[in-house]
């Protein structure tokens, strides 16, 4: 009944946005009594969490065992950076949910258990891959890996919310600009052998 009720309320979010989310629409959608819900959660807002804690679950299946099992953090940067892209124009609907739509619920999450906070571990692998490219003296400059991986990811995020909301103004594929934008970014940061 639970599966039920949130593919109900996703179906509801894409279509309509989450201002139109209630308990009232999310019992029509699956037949059931509005009292049927309260027994699987507490209210709304509590639905409104699951949908986006299972987006980013489903988000860092795709990222997270491909960049665990790459050992040069460069290579894990750019099977991040097409893993990231790849997801947002294979999953729109997801991508827009946990990404574009409705903030607050996607910030509570860093609250929630390990399936809710899988969002935050794909972004501290994208982290740690520049900690490691620090430690062995590849990188120079003075952003913090947390500040590097935070214009990586906007700049990611930026490539596919254009291409899902403004598609003509990207000349090139999404994933050719992820790899200019990747190159260019670390080759930027990268020490040269001397």
């Amino acid at each position: 009944m639970r599966e039920l009720i949130l593919e109900a309320a996703r179906e509801i979010v894409v279509r309509e946005g989450f201002a139109a989310l209630s308990m009232r629409k999310i019992a029509e959608a699956i037949e059931y009594s509005p009292a049927t819900l309260y027994l699987h959660f507490e209210n709304r807002d509590a639905i409104a969490r699951a949908i986006c804690a299972a987006g980013y679950a489903d988000f860092a299946r795709e990222l997270v065992p491909a960049m665990e099992s790459e050992p040069d953090p460069v290579t894990r940067l750019e099977i991040m950076a097409q893993s990231y892209v790849a997801f947002g124009l294979t999953h729109p609907e997801t991508y827009r949910l946990i990404f574009m739509v409705s903030p607050e619920y996607a910030s509570a999450l860093s609250e929630g258990n390990d399936e809710e906070r899988a969002g935050e571990k794909a972004f501290f692998e994208l982290v740690g891959a520049f900690t490691q490219l620090r430690a062995t003296g590849r990188l120079h400059g003075d952003q913090t890996d947390l500040q590097l991986a935070e214009m990586l990811w906007a700049s990611l995020h930026g490539i596919v919310s254009l291409k899902l909301t403004c598609p003509l103004f990207i000349s090139q594929s999404a994933e050719e600009m992820a790899q200019q934008l990747l190159h260019t970014q670390l080759y930027g940061l990268l020490q040269t052998p001397e």
